[in-house]
């Protein structure tokens, strides 16, 4: 490991061991200045923030693409705060502070004895939605976790996403999709977060008006296991409360080959995305390269910036 990555791994260590132990109101005035002091470097992650917002909300001045990324800064900081405390949040606490609209299409479709798939965008904090899935709704729940480096890194994140109750697999191995599959045959609820393609093999989508890629698991899993495919959007409203909603089922054409198919509920996904995003730009949480545009080589940027191996 180089000194760099222990760097990395250390600080991540000393966010969940001690974050956690700090008075409340103490975390949250840390995250704001964290995100206030980095927002005001206009760093590439600040940058690029901006940049994609600035698709989000097309007709925004200067001044109010600025204090939407500096909203967003504070968004994230206050995902990542949250997920170093959330080990220690009760169930009560949960069902109190996370408010989700529309949540019988989960529950109905699992009472049914058939598969879910829950697709989200990188908005507000899916962990803590994740929580209170298995929490509140009492249902367990699989996922797929990008491999990070260091690897210890990764497995930090493996373990405490294992102990907020979900089965976690990695991104790369090629096993991740039978597993998925089979959970979902079983009458078993998957969660992907879906809103940016880490393949070679995404799908291409309008999204904001704009070509940019997509995964296209949730899709094709939704067409071989039979199982719901349900586009799902959080946001913050005030200190305390998250809320989310649920949104309509992305339905598997009658008609067209699998590509076809997958293209057209990949799609639809997006416009679900971009609907929630829209109205909640502050709580998209995108530092990184998005549409296609943005990540056509240039002759004057021939080496993979931070952002891009993120």
């Amino acid at each position: 490991m180089t000194p760099q990555d222990r760097l990395v791994d250390g600080l991540y260590g000393l966010g969940w061991a001690g974050v956690k132990k700090l008075p409340e109101p103490l975390v949250a005035r840390l995250g704001r200045t964290i995100a206030d002091q980095t927002w005001k470097r206009r760093g590439k992650s600040v940058l690029r923030l901006e940049s994609n917002l600035a698709r989000v909300v097309p007709d925004a001045s200067e001044a109010r693409l600025r204090a939407l990324s500096r909203a967003g800064m504070r968004s994230y900081m206050r995902y990542w705060m949250e997920s170093f405390r959330l080990p220690s949040w009760t169930p009560e606490r949960i069902a109190a502070d996370v408010r989700i609209q529309d949540a019988h299409r989960i529950t109905d479709a699992l009472e049914s004895g058939r598969g879910v798939v829950l697709a989200l965008p990188h908005m507000g904090n899916w962990d803590l939605a994740g929580v209170w899935v298995t929490s509140h709704l009492g249902h367990p729940f699989t996922t797929v976790a990008e491999r990070l480096k260091p690897e210890s890194l990764y497995d930090r994140f493996v373990a405490y996403r294992e102990s907020l109750g979900m089965e976690v697999l990695p991104h790369t191995g090629g096993s991740a999709f039978g597993t998925l599959a089979r959970r979902l045959r079983g009458g078993g609820l998957v969660c992907l977060v879906a809103d940016r393609d880490l393949s070679a093999s995404g799908v291409e989508v309008k999204y904001f008006g704009e070509s940019a890629k997509m995964p296209a698991g949730p899709a094709i899993l939704a067409q071989q296991t039979g199982a719901l495919l349900l586009p799902v959007t959080l946001w913050y409203d005030g200190p305390k409360v998250m809320r989310g909603r649920v949104h309509p089922p992305v339905d598997v054409p009658e008609t067209g080959t699998r590509g076809e198919k997958t293209s057209t509920m990949t799609q639809a996904l997006a416009d679900a995305f971009a609907t929630g995003i829209a109205e909640h730009p502050e709580d998209w949480h995108m530092l990184q390269r998005l549409w296609t545009v943005d990540l056509e080589p240039r002759t004057a940027d021939l080496e993979p910036r931070t952002e891009d191996r993120a």
